[in-house]
């Protein structure tokens, strides 16, 4: 097991517009994410929600009053995916997760020692914000031994000192559990257990890949995701 241990950083809700993405999350919590901004490199744009703890739920979309270029770099989070794409269609959902590196432990220095197990580090801004986020060169989810589809989580680490959960309002809801379901389950447990995560998330094998997020909130339990099919 990694020495440092990561933290859990975010939750990520994919849709396909964020007004999509943001009613499905008001109403399985009964919250609605706001705030955010838009990402200018990866021509996306989000809403956010603040969950106790320092964590937060992410509302990811294809921004699309971003400027377009033809030698544009694939976006995150595997939204240029037509699998991914094809998945939105039937509505938003639970797609991934991400874990915080802290300090001492330098993210870009940690994957030039293990290229194959850690994406490229890429700098990242939103408003004051910024930050790196591990992410493949064509915008998949991470993998290791062909194993991840979403399971596996991207990585960060911070470059301004204020977490944007410090700019979030208190939901008073918290993030109980999460789990994962994937066909290679004991390749993700590896790679979770290698890089410090495997205390932040249950897996289980099961035919297809899924994660579920249960919450306690002022209404009671519910739950993002559904077990792999």
């Amino acid at each position: 097991m990694n020495a440092s241990p990561l933290r859990l950083d975010h939750l990520v809700v994919a849709a396909r517009t964020l007004e999509e993405g943001v009613q499905y999350v008001s109403d399985v919590l009964g919250a609605t994410p706001a705030g955010g901004g838009a990402h200018p490199l990866m021509r996306t744009h989000n809403r956010l929600l603040g969950l106790w703890g320092g964590v937060y739920l992410e509302v990811i979309a294809i921004d699309p009053d971003a400027a377009g270029a033809a030698n544009a770099r694939a976006r995150l989070f595997a939204l240029d995916s037509p699998a991914v794409q094809a998945r939105l269609d039937e509505g938003p959902y639970l797609s991934h997760w991400v874990a915080r590196v802290d300090p001492p432990k330098n993210l870009a220095r940690w994957h030039a020692q293990y290229p194959q197990r850690i994406a490229n580090p890429v700098p990242m801004t939103r408003g004051d914000f910024s930050w790196q986020l591990t992410v493949p060169a064509d915008g998949a989810f991470p993998a290791w031994q062909g194993a991840g589809d979403g399971v596996l989580p991207s990585l960060i680490q911070w470059d301004t000192a204020r977490h944007p959960s410090q700019a979030l309002a208190d939901t008073g809801i918290a993030l109980t559990s999460l789990s994962g379901f994937h066909p290679q389950a004991q390749v993700v447990r590896e790679q979770l257990e290698w890089l410090g995560a495997a205390h932040l998330i249950a897996i289980d094998e099961a035919p297809y890949a899924a994660l579920v997020a249960q919450f306690e909130t002022p209404s009671g339990p519910r739950t993002l995701g559904a077990p792999a099919r």
